[in-house]
């Protein structure tokens, strides 16, 4: 994430922001720009000072004040490019929901920016694609005993509402006993499994992926029963980011997917700040480090952990002055750092491709059978839900 600046009175400016504090020029994000942008009204339209020679409109989730992302005026869809994945949303006449869900597209929207930096495919359900990015945000309904769960199907991903809830996701954090726990987390982790149906599965690299992360192949849903009744391996943190990247191939590559955007989107916002570790004390290359260049743009692996460990040893003991808990909890081990410059490899295109990269399985396939027990839960609650809870559509598709 990025520092931006007021095209009118060169005040900084933060993704979030809807008005300059200081010029009071509404402000509005630009995504094909990547830059939150000062707005002058033209009639019905916007003309953006960062890019006169366009006019533009705010997203309609603007009017509902959940989103400041912008669309050019002669765009075919009311909606940005971050809210046209959204299928479905909370009843928003619920004052408590909406504020939930204003949490949500917050979240979201960081999400979106980094796939977009990254230069990610993100196939909106009007794009015609057979598996585009789609995010239903559900909430609980004890009335109709209906229970959200988080997780991922075939291009849909389906957030609870109950994650919005700082006091919900707290009590569920310490029970899972997880060292983390966050909204933006899960639309990290989420996204990964998205990932590895069009880069690793549709894109040839099963078995490069297998090579790092194991087979996929084996049941999830008894992966699933043995992680929670057993918990992970002692020795997990000499190969894995996470306890919860041990239950499953997938998992191992969603954790990993997540922790590769928590570090360029903060050593971004880093980078931004010109931030420089020096510890006052004897001399340790393992804790000194200057955040000098772009994350986004790295070329190895090695040149983000170089920045990262160090600007996490100095956050994580400030935040211990402060009494609380840890910004980044966690250890990463060489074999991690490896699956990490394989996600980064994965990303940025560096993996050989296969000529005979196999065709997805049919239906009736192991593979297939196996990941159909992967999502059924998600898919039959979710379906259900959308029926019960009174969600709204909110597609941009004609």
């Amino acid at each position: 994430m990025k520092l931006f600046e007021c095209q009118s009175c060169g005040h900084p400016l933060y993704f979030e922001n809807t008005k300059c504090e200081r010029c009071h020029h509404q402000t509005g994000y630009l995504p094909d720009l990547e830059v939150v942008s000062a707005v002058e009204p033209e009639g019905d339209k916007w003309v953006a000072l960062a890019d006169r020679s366009k006019l533009y409109r705010f997203c309609a989730n603007w009017e509902l004040h959940a989103c400041n992302w912008m669309v050019e005026a002669d765009s075919a869809t009311p909606l940005c490019r971050a809210c046209q994945h959204n299928r479905t949303i909370p009843d928003i006449s619920d004052p408590a929901r909406f504020a939930l869900w204003r949490r949500m597209e917050e979240a979201k929207r960081r999400l979106i920016y980094s796939l977009i930096k990254l230069k990610l495919p993100t196939p909106s359900l009007a794009s015609g694609d057979q598996e585009p990015l789609v995010f239903d945000f559900l909430a609980d309904a004890p009335e109709h005993k209906v229970k959200i769960l988080t997780g991922h199907d075939d291009g849909i991903i389906t957030i609870s509402l109950a994650e919005a809830d700082d006091a919900a996701r707290e009590k569920l954090r310490t029970s899972l006993h997880e060292p983390y726990r966050t909204l933006l987390g899960h639309f990290r982790h989420e996204v990964g499994h998205f990932y590895w149906d069009k880069l690793v599965r549709d894109g040839g690299q099963l078995e490069s992926c297998r090579a790092v992360f194991g087979d996929e192949t084996p049941d999830y849903n008894d992966a699933l029963q043995r992680y929670y009744q057993n918990g992970p391996a002692p020795n997990w943190q000499e190969n894995y980011v996470s306890a919860y990247a041990t239950m499953h191939a997938w998992e191992d590559f969603a954790e990993t997917w997540a922790h590769y955007l928590h570090i360029v989107d903060t050593l971004e916002m880093a980078y931004a700040f010109n931030i420089s570790v020096a510890p006052r004390v004897a001399a340790d290359e393992g804790l000194s480090a200057t955040v000098d260049r772009n994350p986004y743009k790295a070329k190895a692996v090695e040149t983000l952990i170089g920045a990262w460990l160090p600007l996490t040893f100095a956050v994580n003991s400030l935040n211990r002055s402060m009494g609380q808990p840890d910004l980044y909890p966690f250890v990463i081990s060489a074999p991690a750092v490896a699956k990490l410059q394989y996600i980064h490899d994965l990303i940025h295109g560096k993996l050989p491709k296969r000529a005979d990269a196999p065709a997805p399985p049919p239906a009736s396939s192991q593979e297939a059978s196996e990941s159909a027990s992967r999502v059924a839960l998600v898919q039959k609650v979710s379906s259900a839900a959308r029926r019960l809870l009174g969600g709204q559509r909110q597609s941009a598709s004609p």
